[in-house]
């Protein structure tokens, strides 16, 4: 490595507070708070969310039905344009327009 280019590697303990969950580590961030780990000086850097708190790993992931919201949007534009395509909302719904007319 060339000497005098890269960033200061100190060793670091990152805490996440709501899952009491502590990673020690090094990195090149630094904090004023400082633990002493077995025997070495760590900076600590307070995090909100880690792989303990996070609903990714933890399982608790929701996922949103996002199946819908094309559909509305469709609805929502579709006075705006043409359709040309017989399959389409617009044009099946003026199709029925038509025969109940």
């Amino acid at each position: 490595m060339k000497e005098g280019i890269h960033p200061d590697y100190h060793p670091v303990v990152f805490v996440d507070g709501s899952a009491d969950f502590e990673l020690v580590t090094r990195s090149t961030k630094t904090s004023s708070e400082t633990r002493d780990i077995d025997g070495v000086e760590h900076f600590v850097l307070r995090v909100e969310i880690s792989s303990a708190s996070h609903p990714f790993f933890t399982g608790q992931q929701r996922f949103v039905d996002t199946a819908g919201r094309v559909e509305k949007f469709q609805r929502k534009y579709e006075k705006f344009y043409k359709v040309d395509d017989p399959d389409a909302p617009a044009a099946k719904q003026e199709a029925e327009n038509a025969d109940e007319s």
